[in-house]
């Protein structure tokens, strides 16, 4: 397909960005066209399998250093805005492909932020296998009866201490990654009967693993989901990432950036949906005219614009808030919400404009696409992964009205 313009260097600017950050857009936008884009249409319509796993889209972006963003030197590209600038990486990203963000959100925001907590010789060992693209690596956290609420109690995965380490029998579900990947960072209950949760960093190939057959979605099927399956595998206590008990703080510091990140590649998304839009309210002739001349849709994408320009405001401020040090729960949760929220209206009215074109995968006639139908079951998934935005509205009416009241 043809490019089309982007509406977004006509109508925003990145006026406070670092120029680190507006450097690593570039890159980022050069090797998306380059590595992701010959790859994207089929990663997002071929079925679920192990063998679909997007191999070559995700080495072609860590060849082009993308996975190294998050990471402080030797192992990563040292930046001084590291978040701000993976979630860059991340809007780029999800304005070719949302699911193939999706991959990347596990392997360059939610894994990096545990293996900070790692014991050094794990790190010296594996961030440079991350960094490489030689190996894949998932975030678990998620069981089959428990998603935003990762209480001890609730988790079924149990860690049991030995001598050596642990012995770890449960199961994991909606795992990203977890076809391809050598290593998951998965929060365990410690011991059966244990109030605390504690994090580990398990070899999939350890006897006693197994991941499950791919699951079959909607939408991003390029970021294939599976079950791991643990039967009294043998972790080494070396392999606890943060303090045993206290896996639940390094599960949200994780989780707080997947936020952000998530909140980006909505904009990613929404921004996608705009440029698509635009293209065919200016070309497509109606009643003698553009389709754009009708003042309904000029009022509509005047406020899609806006709220993009919003979107994107919002998760690069919790992104530098963390950057600097500080806290950004309630602005990751904003950030998150709204995103996801500005993508899916986004889409769906670029669907309404396009008719049956925006509607069909493909015109049988003149094999004609617009990848809208993709982006249509790509959306609704940014609003529920990584924490429901209705979780998300809870945690900023807990910060607004106080936990007191709103438990």
């Amino acid at each position: 397909m043809t490019a089309i313009p982007r509406t977004q260097d006509r109508v925003a600017h990145d006026v406070w960005l670092p120029k680190e950050t507006l450097a690593i857009r570039a890159r980022a936008r050069k090797a998306v066209a380059a590595r992701l884009a010959p790859y994207a249409r089929d990663i997002g319509q071929r079925e679920e399998s192990r063998e679909s796993f997007p191999w070559d889209a995700f080495r072609g972006l860590a060849d082009e250093g993308l996975f190294a963003v998050p990471f402080d030197a030797p192992f990563g590209a040292g930046l001084d805005h590291p978040m701000l600038a993976t979630c860059t990486v991340a809007e780029e990203i999800a304005y070719e492909s949302s699911s193939m963000a999706g991959v990347y959100d596990g392997q360059c925001i939610l894994v990096p932020q545990t293996l900070v907590h790692a014991a050094p010789p794990l790190r010296e060992r594996l961030i440079p296998e991350l960094v490489a693209g030689r190996t894949a690596f998932s975030f678990a956290t998620t069981e089959p009866e428990t998603s935003s609420d990762l209480t001890a109690p609730r988790l079924s995965t149990v860690a049991e201490r030995t001598a050596s380490g642990y012995l770890v029998t449960g199961r994991k579900r909606w795992i990203t990654n977890s076809v391809a990947a050598g290593w998951a960072s998965i929060l365990c209950r410690d011991g059966a009967d244990g109030d605390r949760a504690t994090m580990l960093l398990v070899d999939l190939a350890s006897p006693g693993v197994t991941i499950g057959t791919p699951d079959l979605k909607l939408g991003h099927r390029g970021q294939i989901t599976a079950d791991i399956v643990l039967d009294r595998v043998k972790v080494p206590a070396e392999n606890v990432l943060g303090e045993p008990g206290q896996g639940m703080r390094v599960a949200l510091s994780a989780l707080v950036r997947g936020r952000i990140g998530i909140g980006a590649s909505g904009v990613g998304v929404a921004q996608a949906a705009m440029d698509l839009a635009v293209e065919r309210l200016r070309t497509r002739q109606v009643f003698g005219g553009p389709l754009g001349a009708m003042q309904h849709w000029q009022y509509r994408m005047a406020q899609h614009a806006t709220d993009i320009e919003c979107a994107r405001s919002l998760y690069q401020k919790a992104a530098l808030l963390l950057d600097r040090g500080q806290e950004a729960d309630p602005e990751a949760a904003m950030a998150k919400a709204y995103g996801t929220r500005v993508a899916n209206d986004v889409v769906r009215d670029a669907v309404q404009i396009h008719g049956a074109l925006g509607f069909a995968r493909q015109v049988g006639a003149t094999g004609e696409s617009v990848r809208l139908e993709e982006m249509y079951r790509d959306a609704k998934i940014l609003e529920i992964f990584e924490g429901a935005n209705e979780l998300q509205h809870w945690i900023v009416a807990r910060r607004l009205i106080g936990r007191d009241i709103t438990g």
